[in-house]
């Protein structure tokens, strides 16, 4: 994983702006005073929507580490 931020930052790979969206949009999300389904309100199961929204980053960035490994194989 090290490698691959490290061609991220060095510019070798060049990120989807879907992945750098939901980036943006998890870390934003998480520390906005704004929530969809409040925790005070519903406890544990208010989570759940900061947990999706993580969810897809994990999976957008899984997608980018990748297409990473795929262009390093075939060079």
């Amino acid at each position: 994983m090290w490698g691959f931020l490290k061609a991220i930052k060095r510019k070798e790979h060049r990120v989807a702006p879907t992945t750098w969206a939901a980036a943006i949009a998890a870390v934003v999300y998480t520390f906005a005073p704004i929530d969809l389904i409040p925790e005070l309100v519903l406890g544990p199961l208010g989570l759940a929507d900061d947990i999706g929204l993580w969810s897809v980053f994990a999976v957008l960035f899984l997608r980018e580490q990748q297409r990473w490994r795929a262009g390093l194989a075939s060079e």
